[in-house]
């Protein structure tokens, strides 16, 4: 990131690892309260609504460019909509940390489609080597016990869970290759809203008989998440992923789960097993690899 704002970005980075690390945690305390669909359709709904103020505040004006209309649809339904539908559902059956852990696989498809469809952004041998890397630490998790971190269908969970990252990988490719020119306020505000409509109709349909507590915790828990976990951040990732690479944007899954795990382990006294450990490291070391500065 050697750039003339490199010491913003540094500082963008350190804040999207700290409120990113610990949304895990929270999510998983605002599902005690609040269904997984309605939980995310509000989280959207809230983030969305306070974007959609901030933009004629920032004189931002939409182009309604092809590009545009088309990277709201991406991100509404990517990043936003599948993405995490899947993370709050895994989240009731697999621990944060676990969760964290799978997501850590995220750069390691951005590299892998931003080969192929980002010039600029060809793997060498080394890249290649920190994906089959990565994806080895992926093997290692999947090879322990999970049961021991849950219930009978945690590995299934597990599974599903790496979805999410693949989702997302494909949103960020879209955004940096169509995205020069639209205002991070556009590339979150509107999809955002597109989410909440989505995800709300189907909770409307599939949760309309789930119990519902607002109390302090769930209510706080969604505050949260909408105001510093969806809002800020997201904006503040896509400013990011305008003026970096992809990939070392996408370097900010190396250090999240380092806090989801602390996190994790400190509210919920989740397990920490040593292969899913080890398996994480590999991860981790395999993100490192793919992410260095050639």
């Amino acid at each position: 990131m050697s750039s003339p704002d490199s010491g913003r970005l540094r500082a963008a980075f350190i804040v999207l690892t700290l409120i990113w690390g610990s949304t895990w945690a929270v999510i998983r305390l605002g599902l005690e309260g609040i269904p997984p669909l309605t939980g995310v359709a509000l989280r959207f709904a809230i983030a969305g609504a306070i974007l959609l103020v901030l933009i004629p505040r920032f004189g931002v004006r939409f182009t309604w460019s092809r590009e545009e209309l088309g990277l709201w649809a991406v991100n509404g339904l990517l990043s936003f909509t599948a993405s995490y539908t899947i993370v709050y559902w895994a989240e009731q059956h697999i621990p944060s940390g676990l969760a964290a852990l799978l997501f850590a696989t995220y750069p390691l498809f951005v590299a892998v489609i931003a080969h192929f469809a980002l010039p600029g952004e060809r793997l060498g041998w080394r890249a290649s080597g920190g994906i089959l890397l990565g994806f080895a630490g992926v093997a290692v998790i999947f090879s322990d016990d999970l049961q021991l971190l849950g219930g009978a269908n945690v590995r299934e969970v597990a599974l599903v869970m790496l979805l999410s990252p693949i989702v997302s990988a494909v949103a960020t490719v879209a955004v940096k290759r169509w995205g020069a020119g639209i205002h991070p306020l556009s590339l979150t505000a509107v999809p955002m809203l597109l989410t909440a409509a989505v995800v709300g109709t189907l909770a409307l349909a599939l949760e309309r008989g789930a119990t519902l507590v607002f109390d302090l915790r769930s209510v706080g828990s969604l505050l949260y998440l909408a105001v510093f976990g969806s809002a800020v951040t997201f904006t503040i990732y896509y400013w990011m992923l305008a003026r970096a690479r992809a990939t070392q944007v996408a370097l900010i899954a190396y250090t999240i789960p380092i806090v989801a795990v602390a996190v994790g382990a400190l509210l919920f006294q989740e397990p920490i097993r040593p292969r899913v450990v080890l398996g994480g490291v590999l991860v981790l070391m395999g993100v490192a690899v793919v992410t260095r500065r050639r």
